[in-house]
């Protein structure tokens, strides 16, 4: 009977669990994957999108973003949240939350990182970069 004595892949699966350890030592930045193939960006995960390979470099992020789309949230919360969507400048997408108000939060809107882990949802929270002016219509 063969049993595997699990080094390989507990030395595998080391390095995707080190991209998602909470007790990174800077907690106010976010780490994302390279893939040393083809060179995408990606959030959290374990296998290259694009073409598959598990060869992946962790970095971190500079922090700055664009929103991609933006929601509120009245379900499951004492009061309405936003949920958004943000495209980072390395290209990878996470799901984040948005301070300011919330009918102010539009696609297009640039952000920067405020803090990397939200102490309640444990999701990334962002500010907006400059307060962009919207006309009635």
């Amino acid at each position: 009977m063969y049993h595997h004595s699990g080094t390989v892949a507990q030395q595998a699966a080391g390095s995707a669990t080190g991209v998602l350890d909470p007790a990174a030592p800077d907690t106010e930045a976010i780490v994302f994957q390279r893939c040393t193939w083809c060179g995408t960006t990606m959030y959290h995960r374990v296998l290259c999108p694009v073409c598959r390979g598990s060869d992946l470099r962790t970095e971190r992020s500079a922090g700055a973003g664009t929103v991609r789309h933006a929601t509120v949230v009245h379900r499951n919360t004492p009061a309405a949240r936003n949920v958004s969507l943000i495209e980072m400048a390395e290209g990878f997408v996470l799901r984040g939350r948005v301070m300011g108000p919330l009918i102010g939060i539009h696609s297009g809107d640039r952000v920067r990182l405020s803090t990397a882990k939200d102490p309640v949802r444990g999701e990334p929270v962002f500010q907006l970069v400059d307060e962009p002016y919207r006309a009635w219509t």
